[in-house]
């Protein structure tokens, strides 16, 4: 038995969809109907991101990494209070002299906060900022870093 597929008159041009695309537009109308709901009062919050972090734990200390491209030294703010780093700053736009067609760079004030175990010391905090990463290192305390026992013969 053979079996007849219908067939579909008119245009037989197939158009090819970015999905991408689809999603950033609609990314964009969320945000639009957010602001537009919310008014100027979640300005600040709103207009707040946090950059992607890596935290890593090694024998002495706790290293954080974010990516921070483009932005200078000046426009971060570093504080360890007690065991919480919190990373603050602002990623600003940059001059254009043409149209700017899409964008997918966040830009603005950023935040990251995270809470460190209790063992860290404070007077032993180092950072850098090089090729876009920022790099934060702290110390663990002597009391909590591993410590090799001998053992004697008995």
């Amino acid at each position: 038995m053979v079996m007849a597929l219908p067939v579909r008159g008119g245009n037989t041009e197939i158009t090819h969809r970015d999905p991408f695309s689809e999603l950033h537009d609609l990314t964009t109308r969320m945000n639009q109907l957010v602001q537009s709901a919310l008014g100027d009062f979640p300005n600040r919050v709103a207009s707040l991101w946090a950059p992607p972090v890596e935290l890593e734990e090694t024998e002495g200390s706790y290293v954080l990494e974010a990516d921070l491209p483009g932005v200078k030294e000046d426009d971060v703010d570093l504080e360890l209070r007690g065991n919480e780093l919190s990373i603050h700053g602002e990623v600003k736009e940059r001059e254009r002299t043409g149209i700017l067609r899409r964008s997918t760079r966040q830009v603005g004030k950023f935040e990251y906060r995270v809470t460190l175990p209790a063992d860290v010391d404070p007077d032993q905090v180092k950072a850098t900022l090089r090729d876009g990463v920022l790099r934060v290192e702290v110390a663990k305390t002597e009391a909590t870093q591993p410590r090799r026992i001998q053992i004697t013969k008995g």
